[in-house]
């Protein structure tokens, strides 16, 4: 079986040094906010750009901390994606805001930036933009929204550690006389890493992520002192002292040994994400030309957390059953979007755009050292029964 993910070659690769770094820690019984940690943080900001890096135990929670840090809360609401995972919809809702739904572009699967303001009142708090499978999304015209109408924004980078937003960035609106410090980060934003764009960015650290550990683990990455220091209390019980309680806060602190193990893996980033940039181009190009077959824009600063194509005129079950066969893994993400799951069922009105993605989509194997062979065979698998 091809698996959709191998991250066999990956641990090979680094096998010696995360061995050794892994019995530093344990030597060290450091095990909770031990130096990897803040040494690991201090690594992540210098590369994402950013001033300070918060790390927690997911990235679920990096969400909802960050959120809180802004003061998002009850009567709120907070619009993003209905084609994501679950976790970022129900972060808005574990604080007792009301996610808003806005559908997504056929091309991107990210938020359409067009449909937004219509769907911005008088409670809206906050953009929260997904940039899924690794595709920045269109951050540009997003700031534009949120500086007009004084909105924070809270960047969804689960999927896409290493990804840079590389389109010429829209021009900054009139802010309406509310101040968030969004219009003028709209001016400057080419080449910005995701994440770093926003007031917040939160980040995974799941096994399967472009950066993974060895288990949970999740990233806040903000330029804002105060969110920044706020995020830190939070994650320690909300408090900046140990037994000074002062805020209402989480058990959240990123693992020493989670925390050394990105430490080995991050320089290889880059060079593993351009590995899995040339695999979606190798895609690519053994997909030309067939109808039924829609795949994805290949765009700078792309990271390809998945290979996720469009299926046309066919049963996407059952060609992900013929795969299954064939001796070829794939996943579906995802087959229900988050307004249609049963804890939202009849809240919302359709959104069709992500509804039909969701009858449609099937990503394949890919990691940054597949091989053309393997790709090639994966290919042979689907074309046979689309």
């Amino acid at each position: 079986m091809i698996p959709p993910l191998d991250l066999t070659p990956e641990i090979k690769e680094i096998r010696r040094e995360i061995d050794a770094t892994i019995k530093r820690v344990i030597d060290s019984t450091a095990f909770i906010l031990g130096p990897d940690v803040k040494a690991f943080e201090e690594e992540a900001a210098a590369y994402l750009g950013v001033k300070h890096a918060i790390g927690v135990n997911s990235g679920t929670d990096a969400l909802v901390i960050a959120m809180k840090s802004l003061g998002i809360g009850s009567g709120d609401e907070v619009i993003t994606t209905p084609f994501s995972f679950f976790a970022t919809a129900e972060s808005i809702s574990i604080l007792g805001a009301k996610p808003v739904f806005v559908d997504v572009e056929a091309d991107t699967f990210n938020i359409d930036p067009e449909k937004i303001e219509a769907a911005i009142t008088p409670a809206t708090k906050a953009l929260l933009p997904v940039h899924l499978f690794g595709r920045p999304a269109n951050m540009g015209r997003i700031m534009e929204i949120a500086g007009k109408h004084g909105l924070y924004v809270i960047e969804d980078a689960a999927q896409s550690f290493g990804a840079r937003y590389l389109t010429d960035p829209a021009k900054s609106g009139n802010n309406g006389g509310r101040t968030t410090g969004n219009a003028a980060q709209t001016e400057n934003l080419q080449g910005k890493q995701t994440g770093s764009m926003g007031n917040a960015g939160a980040i995974s650290f799941f096994p399967t992520k472009n950066l993974g550990g060895f288990g949970d683990g999740g990233l806040i990455v903000t330029n804002d002192d105060q969110l920044a220091e706020t995020a830190r209390m939070l994650r320690s019980h909300g408090s900046r002292k140990k037994y000074h309680n002062e805020l209402l806060g989480y058990n959240s602190r990123l693992d020493t040994i989670q925390a050394a193990v990105l430490r080995v893996k991050l320089p290889y980033i880059d060079r593993w994400n351009k590995g899995r940039r040339e695999a979606a181009q190798r895609y690519n190009k053994l997909f030309e030309g067939h109808d039924n077959i829609v795949t994805p824009e290949i765009i700078d600063g792309h990271v390809f957390h998945q290979y996720t194509l469009r299926l046309l005129e066919t049963d996407r079950n059952e060609v992900q059953a013929a795969l299954k066969e064939a001796g070829v893994g794939s996943m579906v993400y995802y087959p229900v979007p988050q307004d249609r799951l049963p804890i939202y069922r009849d809240e919302y009105p359709r959104n069709p755009v992500s509804d039909e993605l969701a009858e449609q989509v099937i990503s394949l194997p890919i990691w940054p050292t597949i091989d053309e062979a393997t790709q090639e065979k994966v290919a042979t698998a689907l074309l046979m029964n689309v």
